[in-house]
């Protein structure tokens, strides 16, 4: 108990309110009269609009369940079963049979669209709770890193998953884990035996980022089990990050499913919070010129980002860069759409602004009821119906598709 207590002591109390955002916020310091100095200046200066961080719900709830999985996380460091799964992962290592007897303490997932900011919010919680330390005890002979962050392998390899959580260990405590394994030249079994007792020893959470690539690959499953097998023989919390298509990959097993219990968040709505990120990023100005944040502004800035909340950054980013060296020196509407056509050209095909989409002189699309495709010449086929909209057509009058295909694009059957 007095290690465990220990332990607890080294993270900082769990914030909460006012003092909770102050601490997560990122505001670097701005000075007015900074818009007075040449251009080189003003351009370097600019970058601070890139450090900007201003927490959400989405953040105070990702810093609270970070938080309490660390503390049960490092509950189980100093029970009288931990030191038992020292044991029985020794056993794993030297190739015996072993069994995975400390259990998971709080794994769990994030979930959330490309972009909307989660990666910036897990490494802000970080910072708050682990304030960039080691955790070191008398009692405990072992230092304990409280958060270790690494990447699903692209091919969700196993062995390239654990061979880089001990590389990451090695980094922050200049330990020999890595080349050891090399050199034992670890079976699968092996390697998860080591990582656990590693993790047992030194990790107090691990986070597991892009976790998507599991379901884009064969050994998703195999890596998914591999994790399993880490939480139940090292006691740890691991907290897996991706985006909505790794929940359908977890959602296709009920062990798996388990796993995917968590946190989920899909893109900004148009809110008060959107309003007033906005009227903070606008304060940081560096053109000579001052304006300031419109309702107009604001709607146009939420029509343009399509939800990732980097985008509103780099608009208002690129929009000042333009002005500066253009001379236009204003951060206004113009501005801001010429860095949305320059520099966001290769988001036009996600990014669709609302205010584009309501304007009447909209040419209405045809629906499926409309379709009369045999009335149509070739090249005004192709241009009005898609294949999405052939197939429907071909489902709900019961018409065989590949004849109906055959009447809009040239169809080859090739047999196999």
């Amino acid at each position: 108990m007095d290690n465990l207590q220990e332990l607890i002591m080294h993270i900082p109390e769990m914030k909460q309110g006012e003092e909770l955002i102050s601490a997560l916020s990122v505001l670097p310091e701005y000075h007015d009269n900074v818009r007075n100095e040449n251009q080189a200046v003003r351009m370097m200066e600019l970058s601070a609009i890139q450090r900007i961080y201003v927490p959400s719900e989405m953040s105070i709830e990702i810093y609270s369940k970070m938080y309490l999985a660390l503390v049960r996380s490092l509950q189980k460091k100093s029970t009288n079963i931990a030191i038992k799964q020292r044991y029985e992962n020794y056993k794993a290592i030297q190739q015996q049979s072993y069994n995975g007897i400390l259990g998971g303490s709080d794994s769990f997932t994030i979930i959330g669209t490309s972009g909307i900011g989660k990666s910036s919010a897990i490494s802000r919680a970080i910072s708050v709770i682990a304030e960039n330390r080691i955790i070191e005890t008398k009692n405990l002979c072992t230092p304990i890193i409280p958060f270790l962050v690494v990447q699903c392998p692209f091919d969700s390899s196993v062995k390239g998953l654990l061979f880089e959580i001990l590389r990451k260990v090695d980094e922050t405590l200049g330990s020999n884990y890595y080349q050891f394994a090399l050199k034992a030249r670890a079976t699968t079994d092996m390697l998860i035996g080591s990582v656990a007792q590693v993790a047992l020893n030194h990790i107090g959470m691990l986070v597991v980022d892009e976790i998507q690539n599991v379901a884009n690959s064969k050994n998703g499953k195999s890596l998914i089990g591999a994790l399993t097998q880490l939480i139940n023989n090292s006691g740890i919390s691991i907290c897996m990050v991706g985006t909505p298509e790794s929940a359908v990959f977890f959602e296709q097993a009920m062990q798996l499913a388990r796993r995917s219990v968590g946190l989920k968040y899909t893109t900004m709505n148009y809110d008060e919070y959107f309003q007033s990120f906005c009227k903070v990023l606008f304060k940081y100005q560096y053109t000579k010129q001052r304006t300031e944040i419109t309702p107009v502004i604001i709607e146009w800035l939420y029509e343009h980002y399509s939800g990732i909340v980097s985008v509103v950054i780099s608009l208002i980013y690129d929009a000042q860069e333009i002005a500066i060296l253009t001379g236009k020196e204003v951060l206004n509407l113009e501005t801001l759409n010429e860095a949305y056509q320059q520099r966001l050209s290769l988001l036009h095909g996600y990014i669709q602004p609302s205010v584009i989409q309501n304007k009447s002189t909209t040419r209405k699309k045809k629906t499926i009821a409309d379709l009369n495709i045999n009335q149509t010449n070739d090249s005004q086929k192709q241009e009005n119906y898609s294949i999405a909209a052939i197939a429907e057509k071909a489902k709900t009058e019961n018409i065989d598709v590949v004849a109906l295909l055959k009447t809009v694009y040239k169809v080859v059957e090739v047999a196999i």
